[in-house]
């Protein structure tokens, strides 16, 4: 069998980004506090960058001059010297360009297994019954519910720890960390913990017979078969509504409550990039920018003739070499933030104009259809500059902060001119007026919604019904 090498001449197109343009797209995806950290981030590494001074205003105060330092008036705010933090008069050997970090006073929040832990070491318990109780808090989730059967907690402290234990003897230390606050806590399931919360309460005739369903009869609890529960307790409906209303009164994940933070809600604020007001009718769309005004440093602003004049070294040339570059770098990144700035406020130009009469009202249900297309129609932009420049981002209306991902949605069908929100806030108003002790069925809501003009299948409703989180008809009876 012969072989053959053959030669083919083949002409093909391919699109690459720059290096400049694939940084203009990570640059678009970030948020406003994440580009204020990658221009302190430039800043710092470039020399030819630097924040432009802020225009004074024509005040007479702006050009008074004061002698105290920023320390001195962080002094002024304590009452005596005695009042002054330690960390405030000791002395800062540093140079000035290194970093100084000034500790924060943070509530410390302790975790479960220590405050678990923190409770049994006031008790009589031995050293012995102690490590196994630390052994079994171990084995809990973050909502305080046990990960391992008590039987597979005694092998693993046979094999690992050499504790040849009794299961009464594991049993006992299991019940006493099952009694310690908070209620609820090393369950074995739901059912387990709301019973462990039930128990640790006055036992009055409400808590007995909310015991007693959670006990015997949880799965038609669980399945509101409120009708079939009061006939098997043989209760009336008034006694098992004060049951039921104590049940929805306990906490289903006791754990979950042990190790949050302050800081913790702190991380979690977000921070408009856009804010939209609303006078008269007249909408009003500003972008939000807390960056700084950055400009090129005046060492770096001619082409380094002073190095080409002198007499040629390869010092000379190296030192111009690096000021051109970092005067490139800088005048690159200044455009770059320019660029996206812009793209930014009109890409959210386009939405304020598409999604008018939302912003006037606010009510979701005047949300028109509204997809990537029809943004770049407006805007001239590709689909994924869109896409990059919404994600992550959000507005500050007069009613609300909204992501810019919420002003997104589908039409229902091709031929329909309602949108998915209107839909959504139809069925959230049907659903809301009904009667709680005869819910609608998703039957009866497309019905409903087909008597407004909405024409669409009952499958679409239990979509729509699910996306609002809203549980079937069955689940949402009252006694």
């Amino acid at each position: 069998m012969k072989e053959s090498l053959k030669l083919a001449l083949a002409q093909k197109m391919q699109q690459r980004l720059s290096p400049l343009q694939m940084r203009f797209v990570r640059m678009l995806e970030m948020t406003g506090p994440e580009v204020e950290e990658e221009v302190r981030r430039e800043v710092d590494d470039n020399p030819a960058l630097e924040i432009a001074d802020r225009p004074t205003s024509a005040d007479g105060d702006d050009g008074a001059t004061y002698s105290e330092s920023a320390e001195q008036l962080q002094m002024a705010d304590y009452r005596d010297e005695d009042d002054i933090p330690s960390y405030r008069l000791e002395a800062r050997n540093h140079s000035v360009n290194d970093r100084y970090f000034e500790p924060v006073a943070v509530a410390e929040s302790a975790s479960l297994i220590d405050d678990l832990m923190a409770q049994l070491a006031e008790t009589d318990m031995s050293e012995t019954d102690l490590a196994v109780a630390r052994y079994i808090i171990g084995n809990l989730d973050g909502n305080g519910y046990m990960t391992r059967t008590l039987i597979q907690i005694q092998d693993d402290l046979a094999f690992n720890a050499g504790l040849d234990l009794s299961m009464e003897q594991l049993r006992s230390v299991f019940d006493r960390i099952r009694a310690l606050d908070p209620p609820g806590i090393a369950a074995l399931d739901l059912r387990d913990c709301l019973a462990l919360q039930l128990r640790s309460l006055q036992p009055t005739e409400p808590v007995k017979l909310a015991l007693e369903i959670v006990t015997h009869y949880f799965d038609l609890f669980s399945l509101r078969h409120f009708d079939k529960l009061s006939s098997a307790l043989g209760v009336t409906k008034e006694q098992l509504q004060e049951a039921v209303e104590l049940i929805r009164t306990l906490d289903p994940k006791p754990g979950s409550r042990m190790g949050e933070t302050e800081a913790d809600d702190r991380s979690r604020h977000i921070i408009p990039d856009f804010n939209v007001e609303v006078d008269d009718e007249v909408v009003t769309l500003t972008l939000v920018n807390n960056i700084p005004d950055l400009v090129i440093e005046e060492s770096f602003v001619s082409d380094g003739e002073q190095f080409v004049t002198a007499p040629s070294t390869r010092r000379s040339s190296d030192a111009a070499a690096f000021i051109n570059r970092k005067r490139e770098e800088a005048t690159d990144f200044i455009e770059l933030l320019r660029v996206r700035q812009e793209t930014l406020y009109k890409v959210m130009a386009a939405i304020v104009k598409l999604q008018h009469d939302f912003f006037i009202s606010e009510d979701e249900s005047q949300l028109k259809p509204m997809i990537l297309k029809d943004v770049a129609a407006q805007t001239g932009y590709d689909l994924s500059v869109i896409s990059r420049a919404t994600a992550g981002k959000y507005v500050a209306t007069p009613g609300g902060v909204y992501p810019l991902k919420f002003f997104f949605n589908e039409r229902v069908s091709q031929d329909e001119d309602s949108s998915s929100r209107e839909i959504l806030a139809a069925i959230r108003e049907i659903i809301a007026a009904e009667d709680p002790h005869q819910p609608l069925s998703d039957d009866a809501l497309m019905k409903l919604l087909n008597d407004r003009g909405y024409d669409i299948a009952r499958r679409t409703v239990a979509k729509y019904r699910e996306r609002l989180n809203i549980p079937v008809a069955r689940l949402r009876k009252e006694i």
